[in-house]
């Protein structure tokens, strides 16, 4: 990606996490931010299997992701940080610098159900159609005892509703709005579906536009204010 360009759209360059080379550290603006930052890479992420509840651990190159995402973030001094239970994105936390992050429940990854393990391939043979989440959702195959432990999954719109209950927590740290006096950078370390959600909630928009935000593994993305708007300041930055 190109350098830094203006304060709306920040874009860093990612070196090689294997290369020992450290990433450029974003700069955090005047006014308190959002940021979300999406776990390592895992085996299943890599091959595109649907990772939900199902709990596996970072690959090594997963771990050197979270340390370059760590220095990504060095500049700032955050006022609290939330993690995921699940396991990869816990320990992306830790890696980054923050072993003491806070476990919130309702950052654990969209409940995939039947779809838990399976590619969007995978998906499509079984409905004989191209398999599009954010519009199909998961409850399109029966539950699977081999897939999801027998769940039926989520709604989108339960994940939203998940998502909503984080926001409104994350802002009593960040102190509403730009410019309210007192208020500080919150973290949150999750995964690319919930990420990509809680992104509309926080722009108030139709969970389904999720299907528009790539979210690359390990990549940092800034919520802020604009014009008392909640906006988005940076996205899919220095993705793996």
């Amino acid at each position: 990606m190109p350098e830094e360009t203006t304060p709306a759209t920040q874009h860093t360059s990612q070196p090689d996490p294997r290369s020992g080379a450290q990433p450029p550290a974003l700069k955090p603006p005047r006014d308190p931010q959002l940021v979300l930052l999406r776990h390592g890479e895992t085996e299943w992420s890599a091959s595109g299997q649907h990772t939900g509840r199902t709990d596996i651990p970072l690959t090594a190159a997963g771990e050197a992701q979270a340390r370059s995402a760590g220095a990504t973030l060095a500049d700032y001094e955050f006022a609290a940080v939330y993690t995921s239970p699940l396991t990869r994105a816990r320990r992306t936390a830790e890696l980054a610098g923050h072993p003491d992050a806070v476990v919130d429940d309702d950052l654990a990854e969209w409940d995939y159900g039947p779809v838990d393990g399976r590619t969007s391939h995978d998906v499509s043979e079984i409905l004989g159609r191209e398999f599009q989440i954010f519009d199909d959702g998961v409850r399109v195959l029966p539950p699977s005892a081999q897939h999801g432990g027998g769940r039926v999954g989520e709604t989108l719109e339960q994940v939203a509703e998940r998502a909503a209950r984080v926001v409104a927590r994350a802002e009593q740290a960040l102190g509403g709005q730009a410019g309210s006096g007192g208020g500080r950078d919150v973290l949150l370390v999750a995964h690319g579906h919930l990420l990509r959600v809680l992104a509309t909630v926080w722009l108030g928009a139709d969970p389904r536009l999720a299907a528009r935000f790539e979210l690359g593994t390990a990549a940092v993305c800034l919520l802020g204010y604009g014009h008392s708007l909640r906006t988005i300041e940076g996205w899919n930055l220095a993705a793996q």
